[in-house]
């Protein structure tokens, strides 16, 4: 069936050029720092490099067709979906029924994992009768904060409407905003860091849960299992993405404000909008707009408002025009719509109709106007609403006491994405499992990082004894030296990576470590000292915006000691060999800079954190799902490796890493 061009109800045609749109940014750029205009002319240009990679591999249908099996492995990856888990018991159970004028409605909770609920109402008609299978739509939810009621008591006029007109409406509450409430904003404000380490983002869990929703409802001998859609608003309008492009059972997608692009959330600081929960961790490197067309070629209506400042026309523009591009592969160009209404972020009468009417022309092949769209809508009266329904009625818990206490939902950042578990490799395994753990972190951990990474260029001297480098394309970085030891012949080079979580710079420790003829120098990356960048939390800009191009802040660290240390060795002609140096969050820097560059000859460490789940220790995007600090330590085998201020039996396993690949006594464990 080929739908409709909807009538006057403010469509977009989408016929304007994708790119050249009226930028609209969502707040001034941060200036109060010497590095802001730096860090954000850097990510604006990463941002375009992506952005403008849509649709390069694919010339056809068939190159569509042929990718799509690893695009789907990617995006899961993204999400913390893949490798995927066996599905468990959804263990549903319905604690309550009501019912209304023409609806039942069933308070209903299901696990998507083993301890993780997700509470729900079921609105299905009333009078139904038995045997007869019906659509169904799983409705997701926005942010509409209503406390312990969960935020599915918000949306309860459109699952009414449904089930009014002959559908089975599932309406779940989202992870922060539900019955059991749990953390939408870890990178946002919480300060929690190690879950871009983890590749934990709370939009995995929103995938699984629709998922898992959508189990439900195929489960229900009243459901047509072949006429599943799904819709939702804000939040729900991201979720509806998540859902719809990774379950092949939806049919129809109405993604409600749900998704801008690249340009969008980064360059013009969109992102400061969102909470984590509207972000998948762009490893692979994808333009956004990729994440709606794995949709292609079910029937998607793509809804927005034209003053929606977190989702701005200008990215509406881009992304239906690629949307239109990838579906015309198909020759299915009449399945993709979409939908601008006049106004701000929330619903409107042209939004209901648009969505209801797009559903009910693919789930029923009935595409009559909807005239009945604001039946039963909350009603505002001096500053309070009334739902046609208590909130308090639909509880799934109706009382505190009820809540699961095997509950998973409020700690669920620390077991949806399971951490790497490394054993020490056996005699003669060691390069062959160095290698294995190298492809992976290069693979989803350092992707864009080069081959090699090039020497950095000598950009000027501050002063004599300060040099600018540029590490990489639009980064500055600074290179100091310190001192030498005097001695009759040349030593080392020792590459001191300073302490990015430190305010001052300890010097004493090098210098101590420094043998006759050595030279001392020492490396600020990007984003410390001359080169710090605005940071407020919330919204941490520029943290959060480094993950939705693949990387984080860190990774960027990395190259900079790994370009300021080849300068620094090919300065000297490449024969005085260059060692690392390193103090708490320096440390891993370096341990990790080691790791790529082979012409880094030693490592000495300061009291190096050990896990990336240390508040302290540079997060490194997936790094947890690969390995962590003390197999980083046990890589850099059978170079030199020097650690200090750290009790000898909290790095056995890096001794027993050492001793795998024959040179224990390469490591030199000073102690506490």
């Amino acid at each position: 069936m080929r739908f409709y061009r909807l009538a006057p109800l403010a469509v977009v045609a989408a016929c304007c050029a994708a790119d050249t749109s009226k930028a609209q940014p969502y707040s001034p750029p941060d200036r109060g720092q010497p590095g802001d205009e730096m860090i954000q002319r850097y990510l604006a240009g990463e941002t375009q490099k992506i952005h403008d990679g849509f649709l390069q591999e694919v010339k056809s249908q068939e190159d569509w067709v042929r990718l799509r099996r690893r695009y789907q492995e990617e995006y899961l990856h993204m999400l913390g979906l893949w490798p995927r888990r066996p599905k468990t018991p959804l263990c549903a159970t319905i604690t309550g029924t009501l019912e209304g004028d023409g609806y039942v409605v069933d308070m209903l909770h299901y696990q998507s994992r083993p301890g993780l609920y997700v509470t729900g109402n079921l609105y299905r008609p009333a009078g139904h009768e038995q045997g007869e299978r019906l659509p169904a739509v799983l409705y997701v939810c926005g942010h509409s904060g209503q406390g312990r009621n969960g935020n599915k008591t918000a949306y309860q006029s459109h699952g009414i409407w449904f089930a009014r007109h002959g559908y089975v409406c599932l309406m779940v509450d989202s992870l922060q905003l539900g019955e059991i409430a749990a953390i939408h904003h870890g990178t946002y404000r919480e300060n929690r860091w190690w879950w871009h380490s983890r590749g934990y983002t709370p939009a995995g869990v929103e995938c699984l849960n629709g998922i898992r929703g959508i189990d439900y409802l195929v489960s229900r001998p009243d459901v047509d299992p072949q006429r599943i859609a799904v819709t939702g608003i804000s939040g729900g309008g991201a979720a509806t993405f998540w859902i719809a492009a990774a379950d092949q059972r939806v049919r129809v997608a109405v993604p409600v404000s749900g998704m801008a692009d690249l340009p969008s959330y980064v360059s013009n600081r969109v992102i400061n909008g969102h909470c984590d929960c509207m972000f998948l961790y762009n490893t692979f490197e994808w333009p956004w707009t990729r994440i709606a067309a794995l949709v292609a070629p079910r029937a998607l209506l793509f809804v927005n408002s034209d003053q929606d400042r977190i989702f701005p026309m200008d990215a509406n523009d881009r992304v239906i025009n690629r949307l239109e591009r990838v579906y015309s592969l198909y020759g299915a160009g009449d399945f993709v719509d979409a939908v601008v209404s006049i106004g701000g972020h929330a619903y409107r009468k042209d939004i209901r109709q648009a969505a209801y009417r797009f559903i009910n022309a693919h789930l029923k092949d009935d595409p009559r106007v909807v005239a009945d769209s604001e039946v039963d809508l909350v009603i505002e009266s001096d500053g309070d609403r009334q739902y046609p329904i208590a909130l308090e009625r639909l509880r799934v818990f109706a009382e505190d006491a009820d809540i699961p206490k095997d509950e998973l939902n409020t700690t669920i950042d620390r077991h949806f994405v399971p951490m790497a578990k490394v054993e020490v490799p056996g005699e003669g395994e060691f390069e062959t499992w160095k290698a294995a753990l190298q492809a992976e972190l290069r693979r989803v951990t350092f992707r864009y990082f080069p081959e090699r990474i090039p020497a950095a260029k000598l950009l000027g001297e501050v002063r004599p004894d300060v040099l600018r480098l540029e590490s990489e394309p639009g980064i500055e970085v600074y290179l100091e030296r310190a001192a030498a030891k005097s001695g009759e012949s040349a030593g080392r080079l020792l590459l001191v990576v300073a302490d990015t979580g430190a305010e001052d710079r300890n010097l004493d420790w090098p210098q101590r470590v420094a043998e006759a003829g050595d030279r001392v120098y020492v490396c600020t990356p990007r984003g410390v000292g001359r080169t710090r960048w605005t940071q407020e939390n919330p919204p941490n800009y520029v943290e959060r915006s480094h993950v939705l191009l693949g990387r984080t802040v860190d990774t960027g660290r990395v190259w900079d000691v790994i370009a300021a240390a080849r300068y620094l060795h090919a300065e000297h002609g490449g024969k005085v060999p260059v060692h690392l140096l390193g103090e708490g969050a320096g440390a891993v820097l370096a341990a990790y800079a080691a790791i790529w560059e082979p012409e880094i000859a030693g490592v000495v460490l300061n009291r190096p954190p050990l896990t990336h789940m240390d508040a302290a220790v540079p997060q490194l995007l997936n790094v947890l799902r690969v390995c962590d600090v003390a197999e980083v330590l046990g890589m850099l085998a059978p170079r030199p490796l020097v650690v200090d201020g750290t009790a000898p039996e909290r790095l056995d396993k890096v001794a027993a890493i050492y001793a795998s690949a024959g040179d224990p006594g390469k490591l030199n464990l000073r102690g506490q």
